[in-house]
């Protein structure tokens, strides 16, 4: 067996329907699902199984969500893999998936990252509501190519970089006017595509403030370990170490700073993964792992 990674989806991994067949059938899931409802005060279930998209979407829904029906995919694998779980060697999470990374290695238990989940999305849907935002996939060019397209839609709105997926996909997050007048931009730059993400806002930019300040509150008195193994960080594809008050502070700047996930991908594999599983809804990791590094495997655990 090789040098394994387990891979967290984050915000807008979620479909209606993720996690039913694992509460029915698996009583630790279904006990997550549980523990939920009584946290978050409104029932987690229905909305994952039965929906409405639309709320499901609902960033101070979807967050929780995806947390809890990844948690109960990782508890599949439990079940029915116990030998890849505990030989693990380290983890990543996209955005709201590093939470769930940090709870798998033991930095945050169950509760208190539900909890913490539960705040920030509350925090950046306020965000969001405060000013009409979004955020797209552009494929096909390179940064300096964004950088260009940022200064071209500026007359409409701001823009920034935001998400560094993989080569050729970067996500932009803005205003609403900069990201309408997207497509014709990009496509006069030589874009392939434009591919307007469904978040409620223009996450990982300036447009979260002051989200990213509270958030730190929150963190500030919450409990946090040790990660049993390297969990490495959005901010600066670095794994969290010891000193917790580090670890709460790229938490906090995750919100409003760019997510390094491609950097994320080739640190762990410079540092000998081999072997990597994406657990929870999608399967959106395992197709940037292979733009990444084509040759490398990738599992996927699903939240069915």
């Amino acid at each position: 067996m090789g040098k394994a990674a387990f891979l967290f989806p984050g915000q807008g991994a979620q479909f209606v329907g993720m996690g039913r067949e694992l509460d029915r059938d698996l009583p630790a899931a279904r006990a997550l699902f549980d523990r939920a409802n009584e946290i978050l005060g409104f029932d987690l279930r229905e909305v994952c199984f039965n929906g409405p998209a639309e709320r499901l979407e609902a960033t101070d829904v979807s967050q929780p969500a995806i947390f809890v029906a990844s948690l109960a995919a990782l508890e599949d694998l439990k079940a029915t893999k116990p030998d890849v779980v505990a030989s693990c060697a380290g983890a990543a999470g996209l955005s709201l998936g590093e939470y769930t990374a940090l709870v798998f290695a033991g930095a945050l238990d169950f509760e208190a990252g539900l909890r913490v989940v539960r705040e920030r999305g509350r925090l950046m849907q306020a965000a969001a509501v405060a000013t009409p935002s979004g955020m797209a996939s552009v494929l096909g060019l390179d940064e300096e190519k964004v950088d260009e397209l940022c200064v071209r839609v500026a007359p409409f709105g701001r823009l920034w970089k935001s998400n560094f997926l993989g080569p050729g996909n970067i996500v932009v997050s803005g205003d609403k006017s900069a990201i309408e007048h997207l497509e014709p931009a990009a496509s006069d730059l030589g874009a392939s595509r434009v591919i307007p993400l469904a978040v409620a806002g223009a996450f990982h930019t300036d447009l979260m403030k002051p989200a990213d300040a509270r958030l730190a509150e929150v963190l500030a008195a919450t409990q946090l370990s040790t990660p049993r193994l390297p969990v490495y960080s959005n901010v600066d594809a670095r794994p969290h170490d010891a000193d917790a008050d580090a670890t709460r502070a790229r938490l906090a700047r995750q919100v409003t700073s760019g997510v390094r996930w491609e950097q994320s991908m080739r640190a762990m594999i410079a540092d000998g993964y081999d072997a990597f599983y994406e657990i929870g809804p999608g399967r959106v990791l395992t197709g940037l792992l292979k733009r990444i590094d084509r040759k490398m495997p990738c599992e996927s655990v699903a939240a069915r």
